[in-house]
């Protein structure tokens, strides 16, 4: 028999989970969610023939893995209310910040593992770093990898506090993309062109850049340079962001993101 999955959390990181499984056959009748929100149970029973519910239940005792997708301010009103139907299952986690030792100590279970996704999960686009505590088995790892993978690319961490730097670098980082698309956007417009073209060429050029950079074996410095001729008009434009601090800004704002997933786990996880 199929192995069950509860999801505490019904959001857009759990509709991208439970998405990909769909897409593997795995049955959406041993899928349960529990979502307090009626607008998001009514969206999922929409997009997926899956009736949530409203509450932590029984229902849980019976799940061989419970995914945990809730914001982290909810994290400890939701374990409170799971506590006592989770003894046997894995525990994995979506949640940003939250230490694998407060979903351990909230559950009353070692098996845990965390993971830091991005938003292009939802397209099967996304990046998911994944860390294990000890306690977690071998074939538990192997199932996680197999779930995430339905939405991306995988990358299995040693060291737990490298989840914070990846929170910083790709968990935030496709807001990072789409905020100089909108910037390239904006800008093409006051040059001229009119706003649904600026956006699309902004959009490709973000697509090509990547699958380049993905394609290549040379550091990006290098294919940077190789567009960038002295004298020419990337060369101005980058001597003008040089100019502006643009890297340095691009830099703390990570660092930023960083210092605030840490706050997250002391704030929520403690």
């Amino acid at each position: 028999m199929a192995r069950r999955i509860a999801f505490i959390g019904g959001g857009n990181m759990a509709s991208a989970i439970i998405g990909g499984l769909l897409q593997q056959g795995f049955p959406v009748v041993h899928m349960d969610v529990v979502e307090p929100w009626a607008d998001a149970r009514a969206r999922l029973d929409r997009d997926f023939q899956l009736t949530a519910h409203a509450q932590a239940d029984a229902f849980l005792a019976e799940a061989d893995m419970i995914v945990w997708a809730v914001k982290p301010q909810m994290f400890k009103e939701a374990a409170a209310a799971v506590a006592g139907f989770n003894s046997r299952a894995v525990h994995l986690s979506v949640m940003a910040g939250i230490p694998s030792d407060s979903i351990a100590r909230a559950t009353g279970n070692e098996r845990v593992i965390r993971t830091m996704p991005n938003t292009p999960a939802l397209i099967g686009k996304g990046m998911t770093a994944l860390f294990a505590r000890s306690a977690v088995t071998e074939a538990d790892r192997q199932w996680a990898t197999e779930i995430l993978a339905s939405t991306g690319a995988t990358l299995w961490l040693s060291d737990e506090a490298q989840l914070d730097a990846v929170t910083a670098l790709s968990g935030s980082g496709p807001a990072y993309m789409f905020f100089f698309m909108e910037a390239m956007t904006e800008t093409g417009v006051r040059m001229g062109l009119p706003r649904e073209q600026a956006y699309q060429l902004a959009v490709a050029t973000f697509i090509g850049a990547g699958e380049l950079a993905r394609a290549s074996t040379e550091p990006p410095e290098v294919l940077r340079q190789r567009v960038t001729s002295k004298g020419g008009t990337t060369y101005a434009a980058i001597t003008s962001m040089e100019a502006s601090g643009v890297k340095d800004a691009f830099v703390q704002a990570m660092l930023a993101a960083q210092k605030r997933a840490q706050e997250l786990g002391q704030e929520f996880g403690s």
